[in-house]
C-alpha cells in the first residue's frame, strides 16, 4: 500500500489476506480521490475473476464481508453485478465481471474506469491484463477533474513457472521459443511492482534433504487473524505439489490426476548438468503438430537414451515452427545426422490447406517421416520401457535439466484426468493439456527410433509362446493327439 505505481501485483499463500488487502486498497483509493466541483469524490472500479461461480462464491463474498449491504447500500445481483456506495461525499461504483464469456470481455473493453482489481490473476491471460491497463484512468474524466490515482492491482496464489507473472517478475527467464516481439511484452515495465509474501509454513528436512514435515513460519502474513492450527490442518492429506503452491507460495502446478509415468524419479532420470551431444551418433527428433507444436531431440548412446533438448511453442503454425527447427538443427546439430519422426496424422491434408505438415517440413529442408504408429498404448510403452531399464548400472533414460516442460510433465503434469465420480477413477488416456504436446513429441521420437519395433517384437514372441492349443477335447478330458512329453492325462 506504500507504493503508488500504476500496476501492483501481490502473490502469496492461502490465508495471507491478499483479497482483503485488495478490497481495502480499492476503498482507500476511492477515499483519496479529490472532490469534483460539486464536492463529491467519484470513482469507478472493476473487479475481475475468471469464472462466474468463482466471482460469486469467493470475490463478491469477500467484498460483502467487508462492505455489507445493510451498511453500504444494496448490491445489484443482476449481471453486471454492481455495488453502488454513497456515503457522505463518497460515490463509489464497483462492477464485478467474470471473463468466461466473450460478451464479458467486450464489456470490459467498453468501460471507463478509475482502477481495476484482478482477483486470482494466475487464471487471467496476459491479453486481458493488457486490456485492463487501457481501461483505467478514464473516470472521472479530465473535464471533471481527472483521477487522483489510477491503475491496476492484482493478487494470486502461486502460478506455474511458464505463466506471464513469474516471467515478468524476473523469477524465470523468458522462454527461448518466444518470438522477439512477444518477448518484449513479457519484460517488466518500469511502472509495475511485484510483491511476494512469505510462505505460510517452513519445511522440516532430514539430512538427505527429504521433507518430513512442516512447522509454522513466524514471518507469515496475517497470522494474527488466523487460528494457530489453520496451516497444520490444511496440509493434512495434501500432495507436496498442493502444499508447495498454496502454503509454500512456490511456482508450480497441482497434480490432481494420476501421473502417466509414476516410475519417473528425478534423482535417477535427470542429469545433474547439461548433456553434451555425442559425436558420430545419430540425433533423433520427435515432432507433434498443431497450433502448440513441440519437438524433442535425443540420442541413443551405448544403449542409453539421452534427451538433449525440447522446443515448445504456443499459438504457432507449422511453417514458422519448421523454420525454428531448421535453425536449431543447422546451428546446434550441424555435425550430426538428424533423423526426424512426427505425428502420423501430419501426413493428411487439412480441409483449408492443400499442404500437409510433412510437406511443409520437407519444403524447409527437413526430411521428416511419420512415426510407425499412433497407438496410444504403444507410444506410452515406448517411453516407459527405457524409464525402467538399467544399462551398465545406470538408468536407461536420462533427460537434460533444461527440458523443463518435459520434466514437469514427468513429475505429474502429464497425467490421466481424474473422473468426476465417486472413488479413485481416472480416464484411460492421458489428458490433453500444456504438457501433452511435448510428451507426444517424445513418444514419436522413441517409436520412430526403434523402441516401438522392439516392443512389438517382444509382444509377438509373447503371444506365440502363450498361444492357446487347439488339439484339446474339453469333453473327453483327453487330448485329441498324444504328443510325447507335452500332454499327460488330467
Amino acid at each position: 500500500m506504500k507504493s503508488d505505481v500504476f500496476f501492483r501485483l501481490l502473490r502469496g499463500p492461502v490465508g495471507s489476506g491478499k483479497s482483503v488487502c485488495c478490497c481495502v486498497e480499492l476503498f482507500r483509493r476511492a477515499l483519496e480521490q479529490k472532490k469534483d466541483k460539486n464536492g463529491i469524490r467519484r470513482s469507478r472500479w472493476a473487479v475481475i475473476r475468471n469464472t462466474n461461480p468463482q466471482l460469486k462464491t469467493t470475490t463478491i463474498k469477500t467484498w460483502l464481508d467487508w462492505f455489507p449491504e445493510n451498511e453500504w447500500g444494496k448490491f445489484q445481483w443482476s449481471v453486471p453485478y454492481t455495488h453502488n456506495i454513497k456515503r457522505a461525499d463518497l460515490e463509489l461504483e464497483v462492477i464485478f465481471l467474470a471473463l468466461d464469456r466473450p460478451e464479458d470481455v467486450k464489456k470490459l473493453l467498453s468501460l471507463e474506469l478509475t482502477g481495476i482489481w484482478v482477483n486470482e490473476a494466475r487464471e487471467i491471460p496476459k491479453s486481458i491484463i493488457d486490456a485492463c491497463s487501457m481501461r483505467v484512468g478514464r473516470f472521472p474524466s479530465m473535464k471533471d477533474g481527472g483521477c487522483s490515482w489510477t491503475g491496476v492491482i492484482a493478487d494470486t496464489n502461486a502460478p506455474e513457472e511458464d505463466h506471464w507473472w513469474p516471467i515478468m517478475s524476473g523469477e524465470v527467464p523468458i522462454p527461448d521459443h518466444i518470438a522477439k516481439e512477444e518477448a518484449k511484452m513479457l519484460v517488466k515495465p518500469d511502472n509495475w511492482e511485484f510483491f511476494t509474501q512469505p510462505q505460510g509454513m517452513l519445511e522440516v528436512k532430514e539430512e538427505d534433504g527429504n521433507v518430513t514435515g512442516y512447522t509454522l513460519n513466524a514471518n507469515a502474513e496475517n497470522k494474527n487473524n488466523m487460528r494457530k492450527d489453520y496451516y497444520p490442518n490444511i496440509v493434512q492429506g495434501k500432495t507436496k505439489s498442493w502444499i508447495d503452491v498454496y502454503v509454500m507460495n512456490r511456482l508450480g502446478s497441482i497434480k490432481d490426476g494420476k501421473p502417466v509415468y509414476p516410475m519417473f524419479a528425478p534423482d535417477v532420470h535427470m542429469a545433474k548438468e547439461e548433456i553434451p551431444i555425442a559425436a558420430g551418433v545419430p540425433v533423433y527428433l520427435g515432432i507433434d503438430f498443431g497450433l502448440t507444436p513441440a519437438g524433442v531431440f535425443g540420442q541413443k548412446v551405448r544403449g542409453r537414451w539421452l534427451v538433449l533438448q525440447e522446443i515448445v511453442a504456443f499459438d504457432m503454425g507449422i511453417v514458422k515452427f519448421s523454420e525454428i527447427l531448421r535453425q536449431e538443427i543447422s546451428t546446434r546439430y550441424s555435425q550430426s545426422e538428424v533423423i526426424i519422426f512426427g505425428d502420423p496424422a501430419g501426413d493428411f491434408r487439412a480441409q483449408t490447406d492443400e499442404s500437409t505438415p510433412f510437406q511443409i517440413l520437407r519444403g524447409a529442408g527437413l526430411n521428416a517421416r511419420p512415426a510407425p504408429s499412433n497407438d496410444v498404448s504403444l507410444r506410452l510403452e515406448s517411453v516407459s520401457a527405457p524409464l525402467g531399464r538399467m544399462v551398465d548400472g545406470q538408468s536407461g533414460f536420462l533427460i537434460d535439466p533444461r527440458c523443463r516442460t518435459l520434466i514437469k510433465g514427468f513429475e505429474g503434469g502429464y497425467q490421466y484426468r481424474r473422473l468426476q465420480v465417486s472413488g479413485e477413477r481416472y480416464d484411460d488416456k492421458p489428458e490433453k493439456n500444456h504438457f501433452s504436446h511435448i510428451h507426444d513429441a517424445l513418444q514419436y521420437l522413441m517409436l520412430g527410433s526403434g523402441e516401438g519395433r522392439a516392443i512389438m517384437q517382444n509382444l509377438s514372441q509373447a503371444q506365440q509362446a502363450f498361444q492357446a492349443r487347439k488339439d484339446y477335447d474339453v469333453f473327453s478330458r483327453k487330448p485329441k493327439q498324444r504328443r510325447a512329453g507335452l500332454w499327460s492325462r488330467m
